[in-house]
Order: C-alpha cells, then sequence, then structure tokens
C-alpha cells in the first residue's frame, strides 16, 4: 500500500480508536501494528498532531481525546466507506467473475 493511502487508513483508524477510549502514542502503536500497518511512533505522534490540528482530535499531556467535530468526521467516514466497500468489492467480484 502506498503512503499516502496507509496515512489516511492510519487517520480513520485513530479517530476509532480515540472513540473507543482516549488514545496515546504509546497505545495506539501496537493497535497499527496489529491490524497490520508498519509505523514508528514518530508518525503516529505527526499523525495525533494531525487530528488535533484539524480539532478533531483534543490533547491532553500524552492522551488524545476525540471532540465534538471528530465524532462528526467519524460518522462521515464511517457512511462513505460503506458506500466505498459496498461498490468496490462487488465490482471486484463481479469483474473476477467475468475473467477480467
Amino acid at each position: 500500500m502506498q503512503a499516502a493511502t496507509q496515512n489516511l487508513f492510519i487517520r480513520i483508524h485513530l479517530l476509532h480508536y480515540a472513540e473507543e477510549q482516549d488514545i496515546s502514542i504509546r497505545e495506539a502503536l501496537p493497535k497499527l501494528e496489529r491490524v497490520g500497518y508498519r509505523v514508528a511512533d514518530r508518525e503516529v505522534k505527526q499523525e495525533l498532531e494531525n487530528l488535533a490540528t484539524e480539532n478533531l482530535l483534543t490533547a491532553h499531556g500524552e492522551e488524545y481525546t476525540l471532540t465534538g467535530a471528530g465524532i462528526t468526521e467519524l460518522r462521515k467516514i464511517r457512511s462513505a466507506l460503506g458506500n466505498m466497500c459496498s461498490e468496490v468489492l462487488s465490482e471486484s467480484g463481479n469483474a473476477k467473475m467475468a475473467g477480467v
């Protein structure tokens, strides 16, 4: 997966993790690694700081909390992901069946 795509997915995962509970770099890194990302703590820190700058997370020392804007954004992302997955996965399955 290209870096830009992976970074987008990491951002989504970080918002998701922050919805579950406040998240720190130390907690986020192993979670991201478990789902297959290969990232360094500095990359995770940068993404958390970017999300805080965009008012989607709020920093409290080393922990980050999902904001109201973050909740709204996560809902929109989930809706878009649902639509995208339905389309992309069904298209892929149809192309395979057609021998493309």
